[in-house]
């Protein structure tokens, strides 16, 4: 970039005849979902990815409210200081609002401009742009409703409308007049323009790539008294008790303080165009897809071309010294170019030979690349008192940025065949994943032999330090808070993504939490993708014991069912405020049963419950401080999952909705159903049978202080890590 900038001056310098520099436009902002880059948006609330689009509401089968809202994760500026107008901006976008259940509407999506990107609004009517409590300053949106709510004034259930710090639109449009159902389930297009010197907005609406010539709604308003300087502009959608899906499938914008801006694409990319490129430049900005051509364009043409004509002549009137300082000119510009030819060559050449070992093109898809220098430099050479915790494939460490002084988790590979593996494996996968749930991957490094991971950094540790090491007892709100965000990043692994993600490792210690307390899963080491639909291979047992299914452990078979049992375990631990499998007697519990050595936890949850006790499971560090029905519902939510029948286990979409109280707790039965093998059985088969499997599962004990830390990839407790 540092390159094309100073061509950039050089021209300017040039084409000014070398008396001085031309101004730059300043401000501008341009991107489409072809520059995107996973770092580049920022989804809020419900909104996730799937199949290549932006999905702004949950795709459940039952009715729900609920609200998301994605946006473009850099500030957008439309207040320039010495400028007495508002940016202008141009966007595009294509979109659907498709229902499962197409008796049950309501809801919406926006095109928004918010200062605030941390937030979401209220689901309904609100669709996402605002709360219940009141006018909120500094909002801009063009709303597509699909039911009409007589408290906002609302004209019908197909309209599009203009909001101002309200959500009583300003300016309606009844979209049955240009033949646009939003409810039809087909792809819909928008044009929003606005010309900050004119003032004047346009809206067009169309099933047609075509834009029309004529715009659906036209306003003219004074933007600069609804924006501030900055703003954060994208989409935000909800459901009213509907069962609606709102995506987002391409999206382009551009502004300017320029007085005519250059408009985004005039149509969307072609079908096989991706939704996000991930390997793209954060900087970088694409073509737009190609529009038809005007049919003005061949006078154009001619007419560009007379004017050079005439410049050429009147050019060579001026005499031997123009041509002598024209000439002077190039030879400089062929030389400088050269000369930064030379620079790129020799650095490609550096990177090549300093590189080992290439990476894999289609396992590159990470948001950025760092380098060596910049991580070591971060984490103070890899010093030993930045070590934040050990994995099983490698070492994590704090380290600060400098240039940004972000705080961020470096996860350092292990020198061995099978750590670059894993980590070639956790890079491949969650490089293409995307959900507030998730532990954000912000980029990666491989030079000097090295494989570098850099991940967010968790500040409230992993949920494992915050059940048995915190001085502080977590409340029940918090873990219940937690239990859903874990459910809901399964059910995106399991039944959102292109390919299904299984886990594999699903434990308190892979759980983090941010500043929020919100959870985070995280090391995808072990994880592995397979098509939908499709029979997973046979491998060795992977994970740890106590939160291993035990089909898993007899077949060797990793399927979506084993990470709700995995989950199952977790969902038991949290309530509890027990480990799956405790080594040491543990006391008594809030109904006075005793947890033994080696206790297994589901046995002891599922034996309460058989008693007709099943709240005294429930953790007494709570001191009662909890709703019981939410409670009961929890520790049946765990007992489900731990089912020793893989196919009576609910899927983790199910489990979201149980959670949140859309769908009803399947029936558990009071006695935990028979099974060929007691996990004590199991545990010993294993053990006695682990010479027969010439070293290919290592069985190892982990302790509390070296097997968990704060960055959660790696390591466990309670149990042992068959790995």
């Amino acid at each position: 970039m540092e390159i094309y900038s100073l061509l950039v001056v050089l021209f300017c310098f040039l084409a000014g005849g070398g008396g001085g520099f031309s101004v730059l436009s300043v401000a501008a902002t341009e991107f489409d979902f072809g520059a995107l880059t996973l770092s580049s948006l920022k989804l809020l609330g419900d909104a996730h990815l799937g199949n290549n689009t932006i999905k702004l509401t949950r795709d459940l089968a039952v009715p729900n409210s609920g609200a998301g809202k994605v946006l473009y994760s850099k500030p957008v500026r439309f207040r320039q200081p010495g400028i007495d107008f508002p940016a202008s901006f141009s966007t595009f976008f294509s979109f659907s609002v498709t229902n499962l259940n197409p008796s049950s509407i309501g809801g919406g999506l926006a095109f928004v401009l918010t200062p605030d990107d941390e937030s979401v609004g209220d689901s309904g009517g609100y669709m996402g742009i605002m709360d219940a409590k009141g006018a909120q300053n500094g909002n801009f949106a063009v709303e597509f409703d699909t039911l009409m709510d007589v408290e906002f004034k609302d004209i019908n259930g197909n309209h599009v409308g203009l909001d101002l710090n309200s959500m009583v639109s300003t300016q309606v449009g009844d979209l049955e007049s240009v033949g646009v159902d939003l409810k039809s389930g087909d792809l819909v297009n928008s044009w929003v323009d606005y010309s900050g010197s004119t003032k004047k907005l346009n809206i067009f609406v169309s099933y047609s790539n075509l834009k029309p010539k004529e715009p659906f709604l036209s306003v003219t308003i004074d933007l600069s008294e609804y924006v501030n300087d900055f703003m954060f502009v994208g989409f935000s959608g909800s459901t009213q008790g509907s069962t609606e899906i709102h995506s987002i499938e391409w999206w382009s914008f551009s502004s300017s303080f320029d007085a005519n801006p250059k408009s985004p694409a005039a149509a969307p990319p072609p079908p096989t165009a991706s939704l996000m490129n991930p390997t793209a430049d954060v900087n970088s900005v694409t073509s737009p897809p190609p529009s038809i051509a005007p049919t003005e364009s061949n006078g154009t043409a001619n007419a560009v071309q007379k004017s050079s004509s005439k410049c050429h002549n009147s050019f060579c009137k001026q005499g031997a010294g123009a041509v002598v300082g024209v000439v002077t000119a190039g030879a400089f510009f062929l030389a400088f170019a050269t000369l930064v030819l030379i620079w790129l060559y020799s650095k490609k050449f550096k990177n090549v030979k300093s590189s080992e070992t290439d990476l894999p093109s289609d396992i590159i898809k990470m948001p950025k690349e760092f380098s060596y220098k910049e991580l070591k430099i971060a984490t103070k050479g890899f010093d030993s008192t930045r070590i934040i915790g050990h994995g099983a494939f490698g070492t994590v460490y704090k380290g600060i940025l400098s240039e940004t002084g972000d705080i961020v988790a470096v996860k350092r590979c292990s020198h061995n065949g099978q750590g670059k593996a894993e980590f070639l494996s956790e890079l491949s996968i969650i490089g293409t994943l995307r959900h507030r749930n998730l532990v954000r991957l912000q980029g990666w490094c491989h030079e000097k032999g090295e494989i570098l991971l850099v991940y967010d950094f968790m500040p409230n540790g992993s949920l494992d330090k915050a059940l048995f090491e915190s001085r502080m007892v977590l409340p029940w709100p918090h873990r219940r808070k937690i239990l859903l965000g874990v459910a809901s990043a399964l059910a995106y692994l399991h039944q959102e993504c292109e390919n299904q993600v299984i886990h594999r490792d699903i434990k308190s210690s892979n759980i983090m939490l941010d500043e929020g307390f919100n959870a985070r899963l995280g090391d995808f080491g072990l994880a592995r993708q397979i098509e939908h639909d499709k029979s997973p291979d046979a491998t060795v047992a992977a994970g740890t014991m106590g939160y291993l299914a035990p089909e898993y452990l007899l077949t060797g078979r990793a399927t979506e069912k084993t990470d709700v049992f995995s989950y199952g375990a977790v969902v038991l631990e949290v309530a509890s405020g027990r480990r799956p499998i405790e080594k040491e007697t543990s006391g008594v519990g809030v109904g006075g049963g005793k947890f033994g050595l080696n206790s297994n936890l589901v046995e002891w949850v599922w034996g309460l419950h058989k008693d007709g006790n099943l709240l005294s499971a429930a953790d007494a560090r709570l001191n009662l401080e909890f709703d019981e029905q939410e409670m009961t519902r929890v520790l049946l939510v765990g007992l489900a999952c731990s089912h020793p029948d893989p196919m009576a286990r609910p899927t983790m979409r199910g489990v979201v909705q149980m959670l949140v109280g859309e769908a009803e707790v399947p029936i558990v039965p009071r006695a935990k159903p028979a099974m060929s093998f007691s996990t004590s059985h199991l545990l010993m088969t294993l053990q006695d049978s682990v010479s027969d499997l010439n070293g290919m599962i290592t069985l190892s004990t982990s302790s509390s202080e070296n097997s968990s830390f704060i960055n959660g990839f790696g390591g466990g407790h309670g149990g042992i890590d068959l790995v």
